[in-house]
């Protein structure tokens, strides 16, 4: 993986976790906080699920001047896509449960 995708990633989920741990400090109810949360990780859920879509039906095929190294990427990002998709759904249930 290159170099300026490694730091896309890495600022990518250095903001999630920023927005989460602000939510999670927010001066809120705590049920109006997991109510906010609940529906905005549904929301992330969705475009999530439509970017691996997007990605498995060639929508979204980055084109670079390395075809392969492209290919890497856009596989890198598929398999992080699913991740995220698998976290936020056990955060919703865990979000849910309560």
């Amino acid at each position: 993986m290159s170099k300026s995708s490694r730091s896309f990633w890495a600022f990518v989920v250095g903001a999630a976790a920023g927005a989460v741990v602000g939510i999670l400090y927010a001066p809120d109810k705590g049920e109006n906080t997991r109510s906010k949360l609940y529906f905005q990780l549904n929301k992330y859920r969705d475009q999530l699920k439509q970017l691996i879509n997007d990605i498995v039906d060639g929508k979204e095929v980055i084109e670079t001047s390395a075809k392969s190294e492209g290919k890497k990427v856009v596989q890198d990002a598929k398999i992080k896509a699913e991740k995220l998709l698998e976290d936020v759904e056990k955060m919703m249930t865990q979000i849910k449960a309560k």
